[in-house]
């Protein structure tokens, strides 16, 4: 088993959750990253035709690190970092590219015109200039996406591991509630 309990993923990073109880490659960290890089890259290539209808261009590299967090809570808070990290590029993206490609702005007017904004700004223009609630748009482009190990009863009637893609709030309690094991470290 490899030890991962989780992932969040959203734009061009993954964040992979380790058990701390996990003795994967010894617990040595350049192993550790360097063998998850390598899947998750050829993983990417290997399934990018499953959910693009268009060739790879060139071909993706990923960069990595691992981090040891001494306590749940600060798991938590760097997975919230990572979840409104999202929020906040997806709005600004979201704004910019309707600019440019509705609005009719160059790439440097759209960027002045979004200078200085708030979320509450950026929401506000979506919906007065595009008639966009930007609440409306898919989670997984809003949330990201978290992967977790969830059950399953298959034709026999047997419980399996099924993996979960989910696009939910995890900044706040109630996924922790319903998903406790996650923070078994």
């Amino acid at each position: 088993s490899s030890g991962i309990n989780a992932e969040y993923g959203q734009s061009d990073e993954y964040s992979f959750v380790f058990k701390r109880s996990s003795t994967l490659y010894g617990r040595r960290a350049s192993k550790i990253i360097s063998t998850v890089c390598s899947m998750f890259t050829s993983h990417y290539v290997y399934n990018w035709n499953k959910h693009f209808q268009k060739e790879l261009k060139y071909p993706p590299s990923f960069d990595g690190r691992a981090v040891l967090y001494p306590t749940e809570r600060d798991l938590r808070n760097y997975l919230n970092w990572r979840q409104a990290d999202c929020h906040i590029n997806n709005l600004y993206n979201t704004c910019f590219w309707a600019l440019v490609q509705e609005g009719e702005m160059s790439p440097k007017e759209a960027e002045k015109k979004l200078n200085g904004t708030l979320s509450g700004d950026k929401n506000e223009l979506l919906f007065t200039q595009f008639d966009v609630n930007y609440n409306d748009l898919p989670a997984i482009y809003r949330k990201g996406s978290t992967l977790i190990w969830g059950e399953a009863v298959d034709e026999n009637d047997r419980k399996r591991k099924q993996l979960q893609v989910l696009s939910c709030d995890i900044i706040g309690d109630h996924f922790w509630e319903e998903n406790p094991k996650l923070l078994e470290l």
